[in-house]
């Protein structure tokens, strides 16, 4: 009996873990216009000081700022902001004392100049698309994401018939081969994201998949790996399946330029 009951224990708090583990992004981004980048980077210098007190104060986890390539005006977007969360309410509330958190940042700022700041902001972007995700899937590794991580941002279009096919071969198929990769230090993380919102047949992608490395070189000159085994004829074929079901719509490289996390 008090082996089953250190069982049930055990059980409960590996559940618990696993809650306390998810975690809630949201994606923002940013169009700014080559004669805007200056202004822009002051703006979010600014508003990093409030970010970074937000995760002082418990109300998010963390805040990344990454720039994006190819980053052509008439390439979509220059700039993306990520805000992490540990519970989807909060994420979809914007819970938190947002004020407070301005306060302590810049407790010396006075109000006139906090609206200044908040007034000059859509001056230097255009916010132009926000993405609530939840992270569903993610390799095991303890990359801790400096300022120069690099990372490949895969935007997939999966039919909403086909999300647990398409997932279930990334989790089953891909992440195993992506795990050896952060073993055998070829890549440093790799993680699958859902959209939670917007949601539906007609938005752009439904899914995304990181790749991490902690830098260019990583990313442009892996190491050699002779040990890799190849795909047996039934993982090739689970591979081509799952590859069929999702459309690869486009594919940023992102540097991170500013962090803060819990």
């Amino acid at each position: 009996m008090k082996k089953l009951m250190l069982v049930v224990v055990l059980l409960f708090l590996s559940i618990q873990m696993t809650a306390q583990e998810k975690l809630y992004l949201l994606f923002e981004f940013m169009k700014v216009d080559n004669e805007q980048e200056s202004a822009y980077m002051e703006t979010e210098e600014f508003w990093a000081k409030i970010h970074e007190q937000r995760v002082k104060n418990g109300d998010i986890t963390g805040w990344d700022l990454w720039r994006l390539q190819p980053g052509g005006e008439d390439q979509h977007f220059q700039y993306l902001t990520v805000t992490l969360f540990d519970d989807p309410v909060k994420m979809m509330s914007n819970a938190g004392d947002f004020n407070a958190a301005v306060k302590a940042a810049y407790p010396d700022m006075s109000d006139d100049d906090v609206d200044k700041h908040m007034t000059m902001t859509p001056k230097t972007r255009d916010l132009a698309v926000r993405i609530y995700l939840e992270m569903i899937d993610g390799t095991e590794d303890d990359f801790e994401m400096p300022i120069g991580t690099v990372a490949a941002i895969n935007m997939m279009k999966v039919n909403m018939n086909n999300y647990a096919k398409y997932e279930k071969m990334e989790s089953e198929i891909f992440k195993p081969m992506h795990q050896r990769d952060v073993d055998n230090g070829i890549r440093a993380n790799w993680g699958l994201l859902r959209f939670m919102v917007p949601y539906g047949s007609d938005t752009y992608a439904s899914h995304i998949t990181v790749d991490m490395y902690k830098d260019y070189d990583q990313m442009l000159n892996p190491p050699t790996v002779a040990d890799r085994p190849a795909p047996t004829a039934e993982q090739q074929k689970k591979m081509s399946e799952g590859v069929a079901s999702r459309d690869m719509k486009f594919v940023y490289i992102a540097t991170l330029i500013n962090t803060h996390k819990k």
